[in-house]
Order: structure tokens, then C-alpha cells, then sequence
């Protein structure tokens, strides 16, 4: 399984009818959203709810993951010690996470806890999440004053954790937004304030997740926001993921910015039905059939087509064809799939215990295009044939670590057998990349 959604939240304690006490209504945007988000939660039944927050542990240089077996909390500090929590940790996945991190020279971990008690930017979320639902256990994670890239890396650490376990999972990304949104707010106004969250409610509404690490640093001080770094960290975990976001609510009424959003991994039919060939071939010896409820542009098209498997962000098997071999798009894929997975020259076939940890991805290729020149290559754009006689190479575009034209014709002679001073041939192609 996999992150099955993500969701942007705020957690003011006010929300909460015991703490609220009436005031809560004047926000009833944000409830009613976050009851949606409860709801949809419910339908997923998660095994684990991942949670960001920045009011947990945070360490300047150290991400934070809370131990032991369970942890308790109240809003007590709040005037409603009635309502109390009692939660179950996830620990395997929470070692595996610190486990990885480490390799990834991510500085994460269980060490240095200073509260044990759950936070209220974790209690918050889970008072609506357990209106509706019950199960689950969670993860708690505190921020850190790292880059931005660093929180970055920490989500795609997470993401592959939860891949190897196999655990159907949601995160909930905790965190206000500005809170110099009006004078009479607690904080105050900033002109940054507005201006963070119009930004953040777009860049967020269109899954838009590169652009959050373009965010000054000195701005979001100027914005006082609380959870831009949690947002981060949930943008990583859904790197490379087809993402649908919608945008349920943003208020300002208090002050403070209360922004809700819901991201929702999309299935791929290219990707999904080459992963199935995968699982089907790798367990049973079985190459399925075209299945019928695949696009029909999948069924009537021809093209070339490349399948690549890559296992914790190394290459782990690539094969494809540069023009058509079968009757559709579909078979190319199931041939190629195959092939990918257990006749890479390079690597020895995929194992079972393999199969929850790999990413595919399928690139489609046009036909290709005679060249007369190197300048009529893009390195981002187009992919390379290069042919000399019977031997030919092939380079797919927009690969990382290959900036420039001449590497990619290097490397695709190099692939090819072909020798410098070898008369060559040089053909462009594009690529539609499903990942």
C-alpha cells in the first residue's frame, strides 16, 4: 500500500465546541471542512495517520519522531481537560523512518523527547479524525529549523517507509497559516500576512509543491506563519505522485489564517497497468491479458514505450522499445513491463518481497525524427536515437544528471557500441512520462 491522502489543516484549539464555547461559529467554514476531511478519513481506514506538527518536540537541527508505544494528551491547558486522548504508536514504521533517514543522512529520530504529551497540533486534527474514526495508530513529527529541502527529503523518507511496510496510510500536514492577518488579530497585521496566505492556498490548491521551497525565509518570518515546514514535509511525501488537490476552505476572521485542503494520489492507467504485470508476473508466472477497462486511446494507439522500475530512488530494471512491436500501447507495456522486471541484463529479476518498495514509471514515445544537427536537440525535451549501421543508441529525455546536448549523444554512443569517429545518425523523439 501507500499514502492513500494527504491533507493540509490548521489546528486553533478554539474549533473545539468545549474550548470554543460558542466562538468556534465564527469560524464554521473551517469545521465544516475539517468534518469532511474526518469523513473522508473514515472511508479510507487508515492503518496509520502520519502526523506533522509544529507544536510537537522541535529541535533547530534534528527532526523529532515520537517514541514508545502510546502517548496521551488533554486540552486541559486549553479549559476542557474533558477532552483527553489516548493514542498507539506506530513503531515499526517509526523505525524504519529513523532508519532510513539515517542512510539518507537526514538527521531524524526518537531521541531527545521532551514532552511525552501529545501536542494540540496533533489533538486537534485527531478530534475530528476520531469523531468518525476510531482505528489507526499514528506517527508524530515534530519540524526542525533545516532547509526547506531538508523537510522535503524527510516526506520522501516517509513515503518510501510506508511503501516498504505496506501500510495503507493518510498524513495530516498541521499547521496555521499567517498570523498577522488583521489588527485586531492576536498578532497584529503585516502586509506579508495576506500575501503568505493567498500564496499558500494557491501553490496548495494546485498541488503546485515545487513552489514551496521557493518561499523566502525572511517573508514567512514577516508572515508569522506556523506551518509551512509541515506542509513541506507532506509535499515530499507525495513526490513524483500524480496529485489531485481541492481547496475546501481558507478563513481570516480571527486573525490568523485557517487553510484546508485535500491531496488524492491519481492511478495512472499506463503506470497501474504496468505495475499489475509486475505483481502478476513476479507471483504467479502469469502475463495478464489487455484488461478491458483501460483507456481506449491505450487499446487503439502503437508506440514505442519504455517501462523503468527504480527500488528507493536507484534504477532497478529498464527495458522498451523505440518504435512499435504489438498490436497497442497496452501490450507494449505488458511485454515491456515483463521484461523490465526479469531480463535486465544489469540487474537479476525482481523478487516478491521486492514488489512493495518499487516506483514505475512508463514513458511513450512518438515516432521518431530525422536530425541533421545537435542544435536541433533539447535535452529536457527530446530523447536521442543515435545509429551507426546496425548499432543504435537510445537516451530518454529530461534525465537527471544529463544537463547538456553532447552528454546525451555521449551516452547514448556509449549504449550503442558507437565509437567517436564513427559516422553517426542522429534522431529526436518526446516522451509522455507516467509516473
Amino acid at each position: 500500500m501507500a499514502i492513500e491522502a494527504a491533507f493540509m489543516v490548521p489546528h486553533p484549539p478554539l474549533i473545539v465546541p468545549d474550548i470554543g464555547r460558542g466562538r468556534e461559529q465564527e469560524v464554521i467554514k473551517t469545521i465544516r471542512a475539517y468534518e469532511q476531511c474526518a469523513d473522508e478519513i473514515a472511508d479510507i481506514k487508515p492503518e496509520t495517520i502520519i502526523i506533522s506538527s509544529p507544536h510537537s518536540v522541535m529541535y533547530y537541527d534534528y527532526f523529532h519522531i515520537s517514541p514508545g508505544e502510546r502517548a496521551t494528551g488533554s486540552f486541559s491547558a486549553f479549559g476542557a481537560g474533558n477532552v483527553r486522548f489516548s493514542e498507539e504508536y506506530d513503531t515499526e514504521l517509526a523505525g524504519l523512518i529513523e532508519k532510513l533517514s539515517a542512510k539518507a543522512g537526514i538527521p531524524a529520530g526518537t531521541k531527545g523527547e521532551r514532552d511525552p504529551s501529545l501536542d494540540h497540533g496533533t489533538m486537534v486534527p485527531l478530534y475530528f479524525i476520531r469523531e468518525k474514526y476510531k482505528g489507526g495508530k499514528i506517527i508524530r513529527l515534530g519540524l526542525s529549523g533545516l532547509p526547506l529541502e531538508t523537510h522535503y527529503e524527510l516526506g520522501k523518507v516517509i513515503k518510501n517507509a510506508v511503501n516498504m511496510t505496506g501500510r495503507r496510510a493518510v498524513y495530516i500536514a498541521s499547521g496555521d497559516l499567517s498570523h498577522k492577518l488583521q489588527e485586531y488579530g492576536p498578532y497584529g497585521y503585516a502586509p506579508e500576512g495576506p500575501e503568505y496566505d493567498r500564496r499558500i492556498m494557491d501553490v496548495c490548491s494546485r498541488a503546485a509543491f515545487d513552489e514551496l521551497l521557493r518561499f523566502d525565509k525572511r517573508f514567512c518570518e514577516k508572515a508569522a506563519e506556523c506551518g509551512h515546514r509541515s506542509f513541506v514535509i507532506m509535499a515530499g511525501a507525495l513526490d513524483g505522485v500524480n496529485i489531485k488537490a481541492t481547496e475546501l476552505s481558507h478563513e481570516d476572521v480571527t486573525g490568523v489564517g485557517y487553510g484546508i485542503c485535500t491531496f488524492y494520489p491519481q492511478k495512472d492507467p499506463y503506470v497501474k497497468l504496468a505495475r499489475e504485470t509486475i505483481e502478476r508476473y513476479i507471483t504467479s508466472g502469469e502475463i495478464i491479458k489487455v484488461p478491458d477497462s483501460i483507456p481506449v486511446e491505450m487499446k487503439d494507439r502503437k508506440a514505442g514505450a519504455f517501462v523503468s522500475i527504480h527500488k528507493n530512488g536507484a534504477l532497478r530494471g529498464c527495458i522498451g522499445t523505440i518504435a512499435p512491436t504489438k498490436g497497442s500501447v497496452a501490450e507494449e507495456i505488458i511485454s515491456n513491463a515483463v521484461s523490465a522486471s526479469t531480463r535486465d541484463p544489469r540487474f537479476p529479476a525482481i523478487t516478491a518481497d521486492e514488489l512493495s518498495e518499487l516506483e514505475i514509471n512508463v514513458d511513450v514515445l512518438s515516432e521518431p525524427e530525422l536530425i541533421s544537427s545537435p542544435a536541433e536537440l533539447d535535452v529536457k525535451r527530446y530523447g536521442v536515437i543515435v545509429s551507426s549501421g546496425y548499432r543504435r543508441g537510445l537516451l530518454l529525455p529530461d534525465l537527471e544528471g544529463v544537463d547538456t546536448v553532447e552528454q546525451q549523444i555521449e551516452i547514448a554512443m556509449m549504449k550503442g557500441g558507437i565509437s567517436y569517429g564513427d559516422e553517426i545518425t542522429l534522431h529526436r523523439f518526446e516522451v509522455i512520462r507516467h509516473k
